[in-house]
């Protein structure tokens, strides 16, 4: 795609919130509507990772969220801690948690979606389901709240797919409010943005080793 015709994102005038900080990492809350990485075009230069470095010069991206998503990133601060942080990742030792508001009464109140993910080409970057080519992808979710018009879900994310727990959701016909690209169009206009959020990661000090929870609630009502 050419920058003339590439996607401008708007101005995110939110601010990021640091709330942890050493020598090896950072935790950080990311707002919604900011992206994790500066955007190929210059006018999207700015990102998470391009402010946090204005403040932390050896500041190192391990993992990102979709921009649209807010909540919960890890940061690295040297070369050590991203390749420690990046491999628990890889092997899935860091377990996710997200907040998100779907449309309608999700029953039952608790399961799994087992739906293998591919990206849909002609309309990347969204992505389908797909049983021949598509990678294996797993969401655990528990219901919290509901009602006939939405639900509050918990979604635990075993496999770490692009855009997985929007079309997850939507597949068992229960899309993200304010999703833009799976919602149809009452969940879609139900919200001005996209209700998900990173609220909790479980992982490993890359220097020390000691077990480390990491939780920041949904900036939106639950």
């Amino acid at each position: 795609m050419s920058q003339a015709t590439e996607f401008i994102v708007p101005a995110c005038n939110e601010s990021h919130r640091i709330l942890y900080e050493d020598d090896d990492l950072l935790a950080v809350s990311k707002p919604a509507g900011l992206l994790s990485v500066p955007g190929r075009h210059p006018a999207n230069r700015d990102s998470l990772i391009s402010r946090i470095q204005q403040q932390y010069a050896d500041a190192l991206i391990v993992h990102r969220l979709d921009m649209a998503t807010s909540g919960l990133m890890l940061i690295a601060r040297n070369k050590d801690s991203h390749r420690r942080l990046s491999q628990q990742f890889e092997r899935r030792q860091i377990t996710k948690q997200y907040h998100a508001v779907v449309s309608g009464c999700v029953a039952p109140a608790q399961g799994i979606i087992d739906l293998p993910l591919a990206c849909d080409w002609p309309r990347r970057p969204r992505q389908h389901i797909n049983f021949e080519h598509g990678k294996s992808a797993q969401t655990l979710y528990e219901c919290l709240r509901r009602s006939d018009s939405h639900s509050t879900l918990l979604l635990s994310p075993i496999t770490g797919r692009s855009h997985q727990l929007r079309v997850h959701c939507a597949s068992i016909g229960h899309p993200i409010l304010g999703c833009e690209f799976y919602a149809h169009e009452q969940a879609r206009q139900a919200s001005a943005r996209l209700l998900l959020h990173a609220s909790a990661l479980n992982l490993h000090h890359p220097s020390t080793g000691k077990a480390i929870q990491f939780t920041c609630p949904p900036p939106f009502a639950i």
